[in-house]
């Protein structure tokens, strides 16, 4: 059912590039179908805390003018990813938090979670030239610590303006002390675009992803000349090294080139180009 589902979030984010939209809205739109499938720890299918409550962070990027927007710990909201994006385009904020954030969301009339789905209780309260590579690839992580349910979802993209965007979205660790953020809601850890360079979205151990700032790190590697693979190994090795951490990364260059890379034992991911069949697979080396 997980790949079912990726496989249908691939094709609605990359009808979007198709059709000359933005990378943005692509990232969004394709992490919107993951959030609202149940499957995955992220919207609807979300983790309980400690507490007992469902707290979500989110975050997304476009490399164009580096902008931003991020909520974490929101409650009671269908789509995190869109009240991310809310708050790069409505705000001159980055980040909003807790119930100052749910407030936001409500304010701007986004879906609210329902109480129930599937029969379950939810829980509570410059500018490139015209032409360039259309790519879309996201990811769920399937890695599992002590049975916590480790399912960050996220996306990146480029479109055929050149811009490249990257979004994630999470439920956090299962019974996780309420108030911890993880990666994810941090510009820089847990995603980071830039069309000099490329974009990265982030899924792993938070707390291992921030103490090294993860996707800005694979990004500035880029930046510098490294191929996507090259990045992505080098930094996950230094994660590994340095902090014991656990980690994948979706990161994609300014030219289209794709690297799916990951330090777990699985990590279920796909993506499309274009030019051949949607690939979704459960181990990428």
């Amino acid at each position: 059912m997980q790949r079912a589902c990726l496989l249908d979030a691939l094709i609605v984010g990359y009808d979007v590039l198709k059709s000359s939209g933005t990378a943005i809205v692509a990232v969004e739109e394709a992490i919107r179908i993951l959030e609202r499938s149940a499957l995955f720890n992220a919207g609807l299918g979300a983790r309980f805390q400690l507490d007992g409550a469902r707290r979500m962070d989110a975050s997304i990027m476009e490399g164009r003018e580096l902008k931003a927007g991020a909520v974490a710990a929101i409650e009671g909201i269908r789509h995190p990813i869109t009240a991310a994006r809310f708050v790069m385009e409505k705000t001159n904020h980055v980040l909003l938090v807790g119930q100052s954030a749910t407030r936001f969301a409500r304010h701007f009339g986004l879906e609210r979670q329902p109480r129930r789905a599937n029969g379950r209780f939810i829980g509570t309260s410059d500018r490139k030239e015209p032409g360039a590579k259309k790519t879309l690839a996201l990811f769920n992580n399937l890695y599992r610590l002590r049975n916590t349910g480790l399912e960050t979802v996220g996306a990146v993209a480029l479109d055929c303006h050149g811009t490249v965007a990257a979004g994630a979205s999470t439920g956090g660790i299962a019974f996780m002390l309420p108030g911890r953020v993880g990666d994810t809601p941090l510009v820089g850890s847990g995603v980071y675009a830039d069309d000099e360079a490329g974009a990265v979205s982030m899924t792993g151990i938070g707390e291992t992803i921030i103490r090294l700032a993860m996707a800005k790190e694979i990004v500035d590697r880029l930046g510098r000349g490294a191929s996507p693979a090259k990045a992505g190994k080098d930094t996950l090795a230094k994660l590994v090294r340095r902090v014991r951490g656990s980690a994948g990364a979706l990161i994609l260059s300014r030219d289209g080139r794709l690297s799916i890379q990951h330090v777990t034992p699985r990590m279920a991911a796909g993506y499309w180009n274009g030019r051949q069949d949607p690939v979704v697979s459960d181990r990428f080396r």
